[in-house]
């Protein structure tokens, strides 16, 4: 069975159980929040040192997940009330396709890790960006990568429709990079590692986020959990807020604990984390993030999957799962 297809059915079930009166919440004495192995978080002090639970009042069970369609399927179900750092391409398949989920925070930003390198030999720049028009770019066709690449060829002037764009993952459109098969390949990670030994970034990622372009994973919640128990999810900001400061003013600190937690050595912790950034409560209401961007991403991310073939059919609007009002 399909992921949506399984979110369908999941979806499907709920509602079936509010018709008949059937509660999928747990007791206030404990809550499960989703999170990743290996991909180290600010919060993650907390998350150790078990101030959620003291701040929170009831018991927190971290349950680590493999992507973050998994974690929409646990939350529907009932499993989990909260997703941290969940990805945000899961999300906009998970409530297009009927998952009762609410966005209510940014929990990590990397976007100097998902950018499009121009190959040295083309002689391509932001300021010369059309010259791209009759070229070929790699990237992966219907995610977040391909919607940023869109999202930036239009700042930059460009005519979408007169460059050949070449579905390659990054690993593939890295070689392609290499060989010059391609004048621009788009992609994150260690490939994009990789191709950046044959070119740089048509934009940089702070360039980017200064017009709104953004790379990010998520904090969701349940409708029901948020419904039942706001007070809950805003003291959950709230302590991810206070451990994301204290991130910022001593991150040497926090390394080996936030390591610990991710299950990676502290130097690799460190050097992961160097491309993320945490954005404070008064950035994520502002008007790049739940003030608006985001809002206006989600239909556009899901808008470009339709069009790709990885999703059916786009909502008309997506605000109603956006909720900043969390965020004290």
């Amino acid at each position: 069975m399909s992921v949506k297809k399984k979110l369908i059915a999941l979806a499907s079930g709920a509602v079936v159980s509010a018709v008949c009166g059937v509660s999928g919440a747990l007791a206030l004495d404990e809550i499960t929040v989703a999170y990743f192995l290996e991909w180290p978080t600010a919060n993650q002090v907390a998350q150790m040192e078990e101030t959620y639970d003291k701040e929170l009042g009831v018991k927190v069970n971290w349950r680590a997940f493999g992507n973050g369609n998994e974690m929409t399927q646990a939350m529907v179900s009932g499993d989990v009330q909260i997703a941290y750092s969940q990805g945000f391409v899961p999300f906009v398949v998970g409530v297009s396709t009927g998952a009762p989920l609410k966005l209510v925070g940014i929990a990590v930003t990397y976007a100097e890790n998902d950018l499009c390198i121009v190959h040295d030999d083309a002689g391509i720049t932001k300021d010369n960006a059309k010259d791209l028009e009759g070229k070929k770019v790699a990237t992966p066709i219907g995610n977040v990568t391909h919607y940023k690449l869109l999202r930036t060829l239009d700042h930059l002037g460009v005519d979408v429709n007169n460059v050949n764009l070449v579905q390659m993952n990054p690993p593939d459109g890295a070689v392609a990079l290499a060989r010059g098969d391609v004048e621009m390949a788009c992609g994150f990670g260690g490939a994009l590692s990789r191709m950046r030994e044959f070119g740089k970034p048509l934009m940089t990622g702070a360039e980017q986020e200064a017009i709104g372009i953004n790379t990010f994973d998520i904090v969701s919640v349940t409708d029901e959990f948020a419904k039942e128990h706001p007070e809950l999810v805003e003291k959950f900001m709230a302590v991810t807020e206070a451990a994301n400061a204290a991130y910022k003013a001593n991150p040497d600190a926090a390394y080996p604990v936030i390591a610990k937690a991710a299950g990676m050595d502290a130097e690799a912790t460190k050097g992961f984390m160097a491309n993320f950034g945490f954005p404070s409560a008064e950035d994520q209401k502002g008007a790049n993030w739940l003030g608006g961007g985001v809002q206006e991403m989600t239909k556009g991310v899901a808008d470009v999957m339709v069009a790709a073939g990885g999703m059916d059919e786009a909502l008309d609007d997506y605000t109603q799962f956006v909720d900043p009002n969390y965020l004290k």
